[in-house]
């Protein structure tokens, strides 16, 4: 069998048990967005008015799942541990005191069926109660008060295996960018060649523009090893200042490769950077671990060449 050269990329934001202050975000600056929420068990169409009259909501801060605070009934599935789901509004009023061209509302997790409004504006529906997603918020901001409405439909309660709960159960996040940024999941890696001598490293990068430019964009990747030193740098032009995504790949090479192991899970830190006449505009950072996993119908499987055994199933 053909031995394939996998690696292991690991995205600081996607760690939440190590970095739980940091955004899932790839780009602009992401504060959290949990303060401040009202709520009730309740279903009205009238409630994505903004005017409407939420002044005996109750007051709450996210991550919140209301199906814990009912009651236990054993007519209700037992895969939701005996509670109930429901439909409930969630809303905020918030004001923009940044002057950053766009904002963006950004979910880690709403359990499910979602709809998210902001001053009335429907920004988009999601089904799935586990995904995160993201929506552009700039065209129905306004100055003052505005106000973001979350319906969350959770009626069909016995949907699931096991307890998922019902609400906004995840951080929320407001980014700021600029008209120019990182593309949301735009940037991520993958090794074209490892041995211990040296690692090539491939950086995707998108450029997501909101507006044509003839200003001199320019991405740059830099890989610092675990003590905090440069291991590698490049920098590139990017092809068009045309509006849309514009995608740029980058080659780093790296000299000795620390790998990841069980017993050393060593990481490189991948700093990604947007600039524009030789200004930084964006960037993010993500972490990389390099390895290789081999596999063999008759030795079985292999991480960094050496042959161990395989533990745990999957079983559904």
């Amino acid at each position: 069998m053909r031995n394939a050269i996998f690696t292991l990329a690991i995205f600081v934001t996607a760690l939440l048990a190590a970095y739980p202050g940091q955004a899932q975000v790839s780009f602009g600056e992401a504060t959290k967005f949990n303060d401040g929420w009202l709520f009730r068990l309740t279903d009205d169409s009238t409630i994505v008015n903004p005017a409407f009259n939420d002044s005996e909501w109750r007051k709450l801060r996210l991550p919140h799942g209301w199906s814990i605070e009912g009651q236990l009934s054993p007519s209700l599935a037992s895969c939701t541990g005996y509670l109930p789901g429901g439909i409930a509004w969630y809303r905020k009023h918030f004001k923009i005191t940044d002057d950053a061209a766009r904002h963006y509302i950004y979910f880690e997790g709403v359990y499910n069926r979602s709809e998210v409004y902001l001053n009335g504006h429907l920004l988009g529906k999601r089904p799935n109660g586990y995904i995160s997603f993201l929506y552009d918020m700039t065209p129905y901001l306004k100055e003052g008060d505005n106000v973001l409405s979350v319906r969350v439909d959770h009626s069909r309660y016995a949907d699931s295996r096991w307890y998922t709960g019902s609400g906004i159960y995840r951080d929320v996040w407001l980014i700021a960018a600029p008209e120019i940024h990182l593309a949301q999941w735009g940037t991520g890696w993958y090794a074209t060649s490892l041995t211990d001598r040296q690692a090539t490293i491939a950086v995707d990068m998108e450029v997501q523009k909101h507006i044509v430019t003839r200003e001199k964009l320019e991405l740059s990747a830099t890989l610092y090893d675990a003590a905090g030193k440069q291991v590698a740098q490049r920098r590139t032009r990017v092809s068009d200042g045309k509006e849309g995504i514009t995608k740029e790949t980058l080659t780093l090479k790296v000299t000795k490769p620390h790998r990841w192991n069980l017993n050393d899970p060593y990481l490189y830190t991948l700093k990604a950077e947007l600039l524009s006449n030789g200004k930084r505009i964006d960037g993010c950072e993500t972490k990389v671990g390099l390895r290789t996993l081999d596999f063999d119908p008759n030795k079985g499987f292999a991480l960094n060449g050496n042959w161990m055994k395989v533990k745990g199933v999957c079983l559904h």
